[in-house]
């Protein structure tokens, strides 16, 4: 048999070109609030969740970096090292807003291959760009772009290499504003001083099996057989990243969605069980049209809710292929009726429910030609019941995209909750603008001394 590593890997750039340009904006969201609001500018900000001082920073200025703020610090900590911090309400539908048009600026120089998050992108790079002085003269040209086009308090770092790993490593040697060529022939030495966890996809855990390997530094790592990384990370994955951070490109995994899921941090006054129901409710709402945006049927629905100062319940419903609201919310009650059933008339303070199984269109006509492979076949009336329920849901989908959230719902509102439970941006998920309420009315973006829940995403 072969070995895999042949199969693995891919041309190394031994000839000086580049293939990546990697894009970093620098604490991307108190970024777009100082450009939004000019006074903010060379203030200490912190962006914050919600208005508390028991919450931590999601994103936090340059300015107050240097007191010691950064993503994670709690406000009340904040506070104590940075008397003079502005707390300002995240506002994700501006931050999501700001994100396309950096896209579309990006797109004027060269495509997008890979959005990695709200605040890092990457590019491919082809013909003349891969040559040095061209690609370091093409990313001149994207900051330029963006300051002119976008916004002047919005920088970026932005790395160039031969892989992606190596070019999402070089934009974090050098922020803010920074831009690092990477050449593979200068390594590993510009990379020696770097920490194991300083690596992309060099977690803790991963770097405390480094160390239980006998690997203590980059340059050790970097001198480590392909197979002994493959037996570190047990799996290929090891290898690929040898070769990666070797300069050699390596070809993407194709991924594939494994589930839609949303979940809420409950305000003291929604904590009580029915409140509590009412909201996990909506975020199954919101999954289902986030579902059928994508595209999927989903088998599974899952419900977690975290007890208030207690434990945390995990429940799971399977059914056949379904992207309709009712049954959906039907799997739901039965599920919201067992926890109570197993909890009690508990306080709750987090609730979330994920949809997983999703099944394409194209899998779901297969299912619908070989229906014994997907559980109990369903006659010519249940299949027409089902259709029609999945009209009504993508007609509700589409009144609520033209009319604003919740303009038409299965149930009524819970009386004294907000009607807006609002988009937040994930690691790897960037929301669509059709995720947010274009009817809401503005919120108050500006507290001194409050802030927001744990759970925040790293913005530098």
């Amino acid at each position: 048999m072969a070995d895999e590593s042949a199969q693995i890997g891919g041309l190394p750039a031994g000839d000086g070109l580049l293939n990546w340009l990697f894009l970093d904006l620098n604490s991307y969201f108190a970024s777009v609030e100082q450009q939004e609001r000019p006074e903010l500018r060379g203030q200490p900000v912190a962006v914050v969740p919600v208005e508390t001082d028991f919450t931590c920073a999601i994103a936090a200025s340059y300015a107050a970096k240097a007191f010691g703020v950064k993503t994670g610090t709690m406000i009340h900590e904040a506070k104590k090292l940075c008397p003079n911090l502005i707390c300002v309400l995240a506002r994700h539908d501006v931050y999501v807003r700001y994100h396309h048009r950096i896209l579309a600026e990006i797109d004027r120089h060269i495509p997008v291959t890979q959005v990695a998050s709200i605040d890092e992108m990457a590019c491919r790079l082809i013909g003349e760009f891969r040559r040095p002085e061209a690609a370091l003269a093409l990313a001149r040209r994207i900051k330029l772009g963006l300051r002119r086009n976008v916004g002047a308090a919005l920088t970026c770092s932005i790395g160039l290499a031969a892989t992606r790993l190596l070019a999402k490593l070089a934009t974090d040697m050098e922020k803010p504003d920074g831009l690092v060529l990477l050449p593979t022939a200068e390594l590993p030495g510009r990379i020696a001083h770097l920490e194991l966890h300083d690596l992309p996809g060099v977690g803790d855990s991963m770097e405390q099996r480094l160390w239980r390997a006998g690997i203590d530094t980059v340059t050790q790592l970097w001198n480590t057989a392909p197979k002994q990384l493959r037996a570190v990370w047990g799996s290929v994955e090891g290898e690929r990243f040898w070769y990666r951070l070797h300069g050699v490109e390596i070809p993407e995994e194709p991924t594939h969605r494994g589930m839609v899921t949303h979940s809420h941090v409950l305000a003291p006054e929604s904590r009580p069980a029915s409140l509590a129901g009412e909201v996990a409710r909506r975020l199954v709402l919101k999954a289902a049209s986030r579902l059928r945006r994508l595209g999927y049927y989903a088998t599974r629905l899952d419900l977690f809710a975290r007890v208030a100062k207690g434990p945390r319940w995990d429940g799971s419903a399977r059914f056949a292929p379904v992207c309709d609201n009712h049954a959906f919310l039907a799997a739901f009650a039965v599920l919201w009726d067992r926890l109570l059933g197993e909890v009690g008339p508990a306080r709750f303070h987090q609730v979330g429910v994920a949809l997983h199984g999703l099944i394409s269109p194209e899998q779901m006509r297969q299912l619908e030609l070989f229906p014994e492979y997907a559980g109990a076949p369903e006659d010519a009336g249940a299949r027409a019941r089902r259709a029609a329920r999945e009209r009504l849901s993508v007609a509700m989908d589409q009144l609520n995209t033209r009319f604003g959230r919740d303009s038409v719902t299965l149930g009524l509102l819970p009386g004294g909750q907000p009607a807006y439970l609002g988009s937040r941006i994930a690691f790897t998920r960037v929301p669509g603008e059709e995720d947010f309420d274009r009817n809401r009315p503005p919120v108050p973006i500006r507290l001194r001394g409050r802030a927001a829940p744990r759970g925040a995403r790293q913005d530098t």
